[in-house]
């Protein structure tokens, strides 16, 4: 069985077993969800586009995935994780794609390296946000997560495990890259990628603090920003700063969660800031469950806002031909069209967790999320006639697996 609660540890045989030694397990999620907004989809990942809303009444690619790991011991020191995973994608296709597949040495006690495609040391559930089942809830609260869609990277990383004031510490660090598929012409780069990760314990609480960064490059908007080059210098500066090559991006977080065994209270909190129509803006959520037996009921408030202006002047026209002013004007509601995708959202959530079989777990969640007047929050496929500032509600229903 795969213990989804610790997803990236690498595999480890019994105590005298022969080499090399394997090990195979799994996790997946079934699930079904609606969205009382008929002109936008929700979605809880952008790279994994849901299409409950203005698309279907109930969808299951939301939340929907399976995913299966292969590992194996190679020598005391030497392992090797091979994770695939089978989701919706961009293209609406199913294909199982790599989630994980690495190498990993024990160079001593305390410190192992991996190199390979490597899970990215992000949010508290940055290294299991996929299994479901060791999740509390039915996805991870989208204002942050969604922030960082990527869950992975192909490169080398170090961990070292030490001791200090009565928290065990895992510090990781990560050089690597990015380089994602999303459609047929347009690709994301994430080139120069590194972050440094501390994930310290006592006890029931658990904290981890995290900073990224990198290069980003995504082929979107491309013609966009070509047509608004052409109005000069004005237009280029626009397209300088708004547009997404080579752009610098960082992200930092800090989390903490404390979980004494009958009931947990999560909090965590983000920053993302991309120097391009992507935005900056600021995230987290509080959250918290009691367990009675094999029920768990839980209730979580989230938000994302952005630390920059959302709508702008754009190209000053006047002066401009009267051909030139019409054109103008459709480029500039363009880029405030762009920048209203910078999520601004709050939402309320309250769900319950059933465990009503070993290894099997159902969970009901209602989402009330709510855009602020101009944005589209992390809504997708919005259609002309979505009006923000609403609430919305959402209802999920998914059983989480793992063997």
């Amino acid at each position: 069985m795969l213990d989804a609660g610790a997803a990236d540890a690498d595999p480890a045989p019994a105590d005298g077993a022969p080499l090399p030694s394997w090990t195979f397990g799994g996790y997946g999620t079934l699930g079904a969800v609606h969205s009382s907004e008929h002109e936008a989809d929700f979605t809880a990942n952008v790279l994994t586009p849901g299409s409950a809303g203005h698309s279907r009444s109930w969808s299951a690619d939301v939340d929907s995935r399976v995913g299966m790991q292969l590992g194996v011991q190679l020598t005391p020191a030497l392992s090797a994780v091979l994770q695939l995973v089978s989701e919706r994608g961009l293209t609406d296709s199913w294909r199982p794609a790599v989630e994980w597949a690495n190498l990993s040495y024990q160079v001593g006690p305390d410190l192992s390296v991996r190199v390979g495609r490597i899970a990215l040391p992000l949010f508290l559930a940055g290294d299991y946000r996929k299994a479901g089942y060791a999740l509390p809830w039915v996805r991870p609260p989208v204002e942050l997560y969604d922030a960082i869609p990527i869950s992975n990277s192909d490169g080398v990383d170090a961990s070292y495990r030490w001791t200090l004031g009565g928290f065990n510490h895992v510090t990781q660090a990560l050089f690597g890259r990015t380089d994602i598929s999303i459609g047929a012409l347009a690709r994301a780069r994430a080139r120069r990628l590194a972050s440094l990760s501390d994930t310290a314990t006592s006890g029931a609480l658990t904290v981890r603090a995290s900073v990224l960064s990198t290069e980003l490059t995504v082929d979107v908007a491309t013609a966009y920003f070509n047509a608004l080059r052409q109005f000069g210098p004005q237009g280029a500066a626009l397209a300088d700063r708004y547009g997404a090559r080579a752009k610098n991006t960082w992200v930092a977080s800090v989390g903490a969660s404390y979980d004494p065994g009958a009931w947990f209270l999560m909090a965590e909190i983000g920053r993302a800031q991309s120097h391009s129509f992507f935005g900056d803006k600021t995230a987290g959520y509080l959250s918290g469950g009691y367990r009675y037996g094999i029920l768990t009921p839980y209730a979580t408030w989230s938000k994302v806002r952005a630390n920059m202006p959302t709508r702008v002047p754009g190209l000053d026209l006047a002066g401009l031909p009267p051909p030139l002013v019409g054109a103008g004007a459709a480029l500039n509601a363009g880029l405030n069209g762009l920048l209203s995708s910078v999520a601004r959202q709050h939402t309320s959530t309250v769900g319950l967790r059933w465990d009503f079989h070993s290894n099997l777990a159902l969970k009901l969640q209602y989402d009330r999320l709510t855009p602020e007047p101009g944005s589209t929050g992390t809504l997708i496929n919005v259609q002309p006639g979505f009006q923000s500032g609403h609430a919305i509600g959402v209802s999920s229903a998914v059983i989480d697996f793992v063997f």
